[in-house]
């Protein structure tokens, strides 16, 4: 395992991190989850292959994802030696203050993550998504509040729009406060978006880029139309993934071609093609079989050529942004 820093954090992290959406307790809406016993194999494999690096919400699974992570993180390793991130923002329940970005729902819902969590501090503390509704410097303010308290070491943002991500920063420059060492976004060969400013601005000021969907929830990773339980049961897929403005059948059938030629898994093309996009610190796996971390760990040594990315990256036409 390749371990880079974390934007300029200072800390070293897994070249790969494990994302927890797929863990916790299963729900309706979410057959797919993997329960506790379930789960711990995935876990145990990530950490014996040297991923260190952990990435949960307060809302996956209705919080029981950072519970199964708190739970399954203490068998691996003591606490010193991990780094663990979770978010903040998107709604944890009906009603007033259920969700958002103000100090009161700030300083509610860390507490909450680390009571779930079992430990007394995240290293990476992550605003889900921008709060229209909350001023920049209210939530910068309390963001660094959460930092001074030891309970979190780092603060981090998620996908929005450049100059959203600009004026946190800014509110924090200007008083003083702690300011944002990552961005958490979305980038695949089917979702390339963000190489227009997000990228860029990260790279120039130093900010690490942690991007989730890197094989675009599966779609990268089979023939274009293959169903799976979790593209049919789950909601996100239905509305991120199936945006008839994209070419997705095309960019879909350029990571079959390379694949069948290199005679590896199309994920593991997929997501090559991500690790090797500069200024990517390290992107965020999600896993429900072995074989899914197989796959990713053998990304790592792949090294895709010129020509490769060349043909992966040209039946890619724009569409809309996704937040």
């Amino acid at each position: 395992m390749e371990y880079v820093r974390l934007g300029r954090t200072g800390i070293e992290v897994s070249r790969l991190c494990l994302g927890t959406m797929s863990f916790g307790r299963k729900l309706a809406k979410r057959p797919w989850v993997l329960e506790l016993d379930e789960a711990r194999p995935l876990f145990r494999k990530a950490w014996e292959s040297g991923i260190n690096f952990f990435d949960t919400s307060n809302t996956y699974a209705e919080g029981s994802s950072e519970e199964v992570t708190g739970i399954l993180t203490k068998e691996l390793a003591p606490r010193h030696e991990l780094i663990l991130a979770t978010k903040v923002c998107n709604r944890v329940r009906p009603g007033p203050n259920g969700a958002g970005l103000s100090r009161k729902a700030i300083m509610h819902e860390i507490d909450l993550s680390l009571k779930r969590l079992g430990t007394d501090y995240v290293d990476l503390y992550q605003i889900h998504r921008h709060d229209p509704h909350t001023p920049y410097e209210v939530t910068m303010e309390a963001m660094h509040d959460v930092v001074k308290a030891g309970k979190a070491r780092y603060i981090g943002a998620s996908s929005m729009y450049v100059w959203q991500f600009l004026k946190y920063q800014h509110a924090a420059e200007l008083d003083g406060l702690t300011k944002f060492m990552t961005m958490q976004n979305q980038i695949s060969l089917v979702y390339r978006e963000e190489e227009r400013e997000m990228l860029p601005l990260c790279r120039n000021d130093g900010i690490a880029v942690i991007p989730w969907g890197p094989l675009g929830a599966g779609k990268v990773t089979r023939p274009w139309g293959t169903k799976t339980d979790r593209s049919t049961s789950d909601a996100l897929n239905k509305t991120m993934y199936e945006d008839t403005s994209a070419n997705d059948p095309e960019v879909i059938a350029a990571v079959e071609r390379v694949a069948v030629a290199r005679g590896v898994p199309m994920a593991q093309v997929a997501l090559a093609w991500v690790l090797q996009k500069s200024g990517v610190t390290a992107p965020i796996i999600g896993a429900s079989r072995l074989s899914h971390l197989d796959d990713a760990l053998s990304a790592l040594r792949l090294e895709l050529d010129a020509s490769e990315i060349a043909a992966l990256e040209a039946p890619y036409r724009p569409r809309s942004i996704h937040f």
